[in-house]
């Protein structure tokens, strides 16, 4: 059982741990009947919602413009500009370009949610979005490595989900919040018993409703079902390593958005864990082929991740000397992509090595694992490295 947090690991845990508030909503009544804006501005979102996750970010963009002329004084035009960023952001993992716009767009957000809040505490309207625009704030922080400012960011975004459930707790909409809370608050303390003292200050979870919770919303919220969606594929294939469950979801998002490398790379990764051979070259070539033609958001990252997925591919149909070369590409990619030596460097050179052992050159083999050796131990490496050096790879 693991007790100590990586760098990495922290990453993984704050991203998800935030409450992920893409509600949006408008108080009707005193029952807190939930509406969006009237018909014209609606329209507008739906379909710049369906711009973002296929990055199409300047016609998205240009849209909740025309929201925010229509409706200066609501915050949804604001924020969905701001997710507009959020999603650049994504897009090229490597860069910062866009960084300071996404915090002045939360930024704004937050200040005009605060203004309406401060004439209604119980607008819900303004904590909804409030709410989300911290959550995502906090992500950024976290993925930035910038621990204080997105553990405060959080805190006051879980403070916003709870007034928001008793609200309206019977939302599809607020089912992706309190789905993604019970999923993690009970998960995280049992995959990371370090994080129990941290947790024991909070409300418990449960991890079968939070399932059922991201389904129900998934299935039925009018605006926070593909983000639903996107929680539920990290909980069956991240935390539940269900890569069965996960494949339709994935599949399901990128049939939706076919323009999505997120969603692409999911696809293929599910398929990658069920031994789908054919299916997952077939992914990961597409997905090779849209990072040379440089799409949007195929970065140099899923470049080195579909060069090696395709090489594994070629190796077990024992086309090993094709195998090698995109071994070899992916190989070169860490170098230019990685300070530290990776995850995926460190398997790449081990496929290397177990080309070498079948194509008779035991030597340089050898001298691949010894490599790996000298690196980190990532994944039982090391383990992998002797018992090669022990006894040659074979099929």
């Amino acid at each position: 059982m693991k007790t100590k947090l990586t760098s990495g690991k922290q990453k993984t845990i704050l991203n998800i741990i935030f409450p992920i508030i893409m509600i949006f909503a408008q108080q009707d009544t005193m029952h807190a009947q939930w509406v969006m804006m009237r018909s014209d501005a609606d329209s507008l979102v739906q379909i710049g919602a369906v711009m973002i996750y296929n990055m199409e970010f300047d016609a998205a963009s240009a849209l909740f413009g025309k929201v925010i002329d229509m409706y200066p004084k609501h915050p949804a035009g604001y924020f969905l500009d701001a997710m507009v960023e959020w999603w650049r952001i994504q897009a090229d993992r490597r860069k910062k370009n866009n960084d300071e716009i996404f915090l002045n767009k939360c930024g704004q957000v937050i200040v005009l949610c605060d203004e309406l809040l401060e004439a209604n505490p119980k607008d819900l309207s303004a904590l909804f979005f409030k709410g989300g625009a911290l959550g995502f704030r906090g992500r950024y922080y976290a993925g930035r490595e910038s621990w204080i400012k997105a553990a405060d960011d959080g805190h006051v975004a879980f403070k916003i989900l709870q007034q928001c459930q008793q609200l309206a707790p019977g939302n599809h909409d607020i089912m992706l919040g309190t789905g993604v809370y019970n999923y993690y608050a009970s998960a995280l303390p049992e995959q990371y018993p370090a994080l129990k003292a941290v947790m024991m200050f909070l409300p418990k979870g449960d991890k079968n409703l939070g399932i059922m919770q991201l389904q129900a919303a998934g299935r039925g919220a009018r605006y926070a079902a593909t983000e639903a969606k996107v929680s539920l594929l990290q909980v069956w294939y991240q935390f539940e390593k269900n890569a069965l469950e996960a494949l339709p979801v994935a599949m399901d998002l990128y049939t939706r958005y076919p323009k999505n490398p997120y969603f692409h790379r999911y696809v293929g990764r599910c398929q990658v864990q069920l031994g789908m051979w054919n299916e997952m070259e077939q992914t990961w070539r597409n997905i090779v082929n849209r990072c040379i033609s440089k799409s949007v958001g195929y970065d140099q990252q899923t470049a080195r991740e579909g060069l090696y997925y395709v090489g594994l591919a070629l190796m077990y149909r024992k086309q090993l000397d094709s195998a090698l070369t995109y071994f070899y590409k992916c190989d070169e990619a860490g170098r230019f992509l990685d300070e530290d030596v990776s995850g995926f460097t460190i398997k790449v050179n081990l496929k290397i090595g177990n080309i070498y052992d079948i194509q008779g050159k035991r030597s340089l083999a050898i001298e691949q694992y010894k490599k790996v050796l000298n690196w980190d131990d990532r994944q039982n490496s090391h383990d992998e490295a002797k018992r090669y050096i022990k006894s040659p790879f074979t099929f």
